[in-house]
């Protein structure tokens, strides 16, 4: 078995189990293709397709090949390309979602550029659920994302516990605390279904014995808090994202009774994953600057 026999099992289950799409996407002959299959469940004694009318149909065995082969492909290609970035600095591939990248991530990378200038950083900033894909298929070498992590293979790392905090125009509710057969009953600004936020908010009304259809639903925090501050309805946010609009007597703070939305902030990376020492420093830099704020705030209380 080579990386080449690895590289076309992988292009075949990657094109849904079909040897021309994979023969096509890999600039191949379909023979060759083929032979490369049987080659490898020759030097096994599996099958890892089976073959009904011309298709392709992956085994149990070959579902956990792979498992394996994924891991091989990915360790390949941290490898090349370390040794090819070696004398320049190399590049950190590092994820976040959204709210941690609008608060938290630009101090973090201007923080390392400082102690790493030689060391490029890529940051991409998008759901969370994107987010572990990224991670899984390789993309990324570690992200911060908000909630739980869904997908196996995957390491989290409690990080930073976030509050959402539900937010509304000034003078729209008198007073500030609701019931919850109140607060059901407003319209809603929301974030949309595979972010991290939404999640949060979903669960904490799912386990209310109710849910929200919203007339609002972005991926733009920004959208949302603005909508808010024009009486559009509630938003649930970030405590992080909503203090400036608080302080500026354009958003209130709104409380609902029996009801709490809090979420851990992780640090998620491939359980194989090779972490560089630039991974390790940066996320070392994370811890550092998540206890620093938390002794701030102690301060102050």
């Amino acid at each position: 078995m080579t990386l080449r026999h690895i590289r076309i099992f992988l292009a075949v289950c990657d094109n849904g189990c079909n040897v021309t799409r994979a023969s096509e996407a890999l600039y191949m002959a379909q023979p060759a293709v083929s032979a490369a299959i049987r080659e490898l469940e020759e030097e096994f004694g599996v099958r890892l397709f089976d073959r009904l009318s011309r298709r392709f149909y992956i085994t149990e065995a070959g579902k956990r090949f792979y498992q394996y082969a994924s891991r091989m492909a990915s360790l390949y290609s941290d490898m090349e390309r370390e040794m090819r970035s070696w004398g320049s600095g190399g590049v950190l591939r590092a994820g976040c979602s959204i709210t941690v990248g609008s608060r938290l991530m630009p101090e973090y990378v201007s923080l390392f550029a400082q102690q790493h200038p030689e060391i490029q950083v890529q940051v991409s900033v998008e759901p969370s659920e994107r987010l572990e894909k990224r991670l899984l298929s390789n993309e990324l070498d570690f992200a911060i994302i908000e909630g739980e992590v869904h997908e196996p293979g995957l390491t989290g790392e409690a990080y930073l516990e976030d509050i959402l905090l539900p937010v509304a125009a000034p003078g729209l509710f008198d007073p500030c605390t609701l019931t919850q057969n109140v607060f059901r009953q407003q319209k809603f600004l929301l974030r949309e279904k595979g972010s991290g936020t939404r999640e949060v908010f979903d669960r904490a009304t799912g386990a209310a014995g109710f849910s929200i259809e919203p007339v609002w639903e972005s991926a733009s925090n920004t959208a949302l808090l603005h909508a808010a501050a024009q009486g559009l309805g509630i938003a649930v946010l970030s405590r992080r994202l909503t203090e400036d609009y608080i302080c500026r007597g354009m958003l209130c703070p709104l409380t609902v009774e029996g009801l709490h939305f809090s979420r851990q902030f992780r640090m998620v990376y491939h359980q194989n994953k090779y972490l560089s020492p630039a991974a390790q420093d940066f996320m070392d830099l994370c811890r550092q600057e998540r206890d620093k704020s938390q002794e701030t705030s102690l301060e102050l209380y």
